[in-house]
């Protein structure tokens, strides 16, 4: 049950004011009432009425708000592991793929499990973000590609909200890859959208992606799934410009998407745009890290438009087995040079933006208390690590 107490003595990083970096507040005090935060300021000048509190003294200690990874597929059956071995001593793409690997091992292993087994196989990876003081996760689906599975991935993503004490926000992620032996258009239209409309009809869908690019779909492609997206009431967001430049961040801008993720080609014009529509470009450095990427996102470009950036891990059998969000806020500023302040709101405030919601990811009366309680002194500690992870508590709607 939620509690009622009064943490004092800590460094606050409230991330409330984007000009002031982490907002940082020395020797000061969180009143958390319930599940939210009441109160926020100096220890000297906790207010009286809150005397009667349980109070926690932690001097020494940061105090953030919990982390939110805003991009992930961790509900999937199988892993590729096997594959990496083969890239390493040699093997193409193509011979991969020939041999049965690729997406295409990843959408059969997911079909062929149970939703009991998925939910199985994703608890652990739930567990090790919860670990690292992640509060919300958002997970995807997309490796069903046909009607069945695709609601069946969304359902587990649902209960592993039940099973964990953590916040799941869903995708429905039917438009990310052509199902081998179909055409593109005619499965958007014949299977995509009415998977889409089904798993609306069941509440599974939070938000509707794709994946914008010459392997996968085109943008007049992604257009029509997004029109259906809102004839439903569903933000959109969209794997955009990752490995070339066919105008999906400009799609994601016009259709006011939540985030445009990936984004490594994207232009100056696209952080415009970006920025004109209020969407979030979402850093993902663990598939830029795994599969060799050269060109990093224009972050000058979005710092320059005011382009809101978040960082996620992008956890995935394939281009992304990360499953550790502080290590994604290194990889961001040692890959894609943001600071050490940028990667900490990109893994909460941002986070937040990238996924609609108002209610998270920063420390401010009123708002959820998702905290996230650290052994470290100095808030860059927690992007300068490596494999490093200093959390002593999380605290989940005021729940430690």
């Amino acid at each position: 049950m939620p509690q009622h107490f009064v943490i004092s003595g800590a460094k606050i990083a409230t991330l409330v004011h984007e000009a002031y970096g982490y907002d940082l507040l020395e020797d000061a005090a969180i009143v958390v009432d319930g599940d939210t935060v009441a109160w926020v300021g100096p220890s000297a000048d906790v207010p009286s009425s809150y005397s009667e509190f349980e109070h926690q003294d932690h001097t020494g200690r940061l105090i953030t708000p919990a982390l939110i990874d805003c991009h992930t597929h961790i509900v999937h059956g199988g892993n590729r592991a096997r594959e990496f071995e083969m890239r390493l001593n040699g093997a193409s793409y193509e011979e991969i793929a020939r041999a049965g690997g690729g997406i295409v091992s990843t959408v059969a292993a997911t079909r062929g499990a149970s939703e009991a087994e998925l939910l199985q196989n994703a608890l652990p990876r739930i567990d090790a973000l919860i670990a690292q003081g992640v509060a919300t996760v958002e997970i995807k689906s997309g490796y069903g590609l046909d009607h069945d599975t695709e609601l069946k991935m969304l359902r587990v993503a649902r209960a592993l909200g039940r099973a964990r004490p953590i916040r799941v926000v869903t995708s429905f992620l039917g438009a990310h890859a052509v199902p081998k032996g179909n055409d593109a258009d005619r499965y958007i239209d014949d299977v995509c959208i009415p998977a889409l409309r089904a798993a609306h009809a069941e509440g599974l869908v939070d938000a509707v992606d794709g994946f914008c690019e010459g392997i996968a779909f085109d943008t007049a492609q992604i257009a029509r799934v997004f029109d259906v997206a809102q004839e439903l009431g569903l933000p959109v967001k969209l794997h955009a410009e990752q490995l070339s430049h066919l105008g999906g961040t400009a799609l994601a801008a016009k259709y006011s998407a939540l985030s445009a993720d990936h984004v490594e080609y994207a232009t100056e014009e696209d952080a415009k745009a970006l920025a004109a529509s209020g969407t979030v470009a979402v850093l993902l450095p663990g598939a830029f890290y795994t599969i060799h990427e050269t060109q990093a996102p224009p972050v000058q470009a979005f710092r320059d438009n005011g382009v809101s950036m978040a960082v996620g891990t992008d956890w995935n059998p394939g281009s992304s087995p990360l499953g550790s969000i502080l290590l994604a806020m290194n990889m961001a500023c040692t890959l894609f040079r943001l600071t050490p302040a940028e990667a900490l709101a990109g893994t909460t405030r941002n986070a937040a933006r990238a996924l609609g919601l108002k209610d998270c990811g920063v420390i401010a009366p009123g708002m959820r208390a998702d905290l996230a309680i650290w052994n470290v002194s100095d808030p860059a500690e927690l992007s300068y690590g490596i494999g490093i992870n200093p959390l002593h508590r999380r605290m989940f709607g005021g729940v430690l």
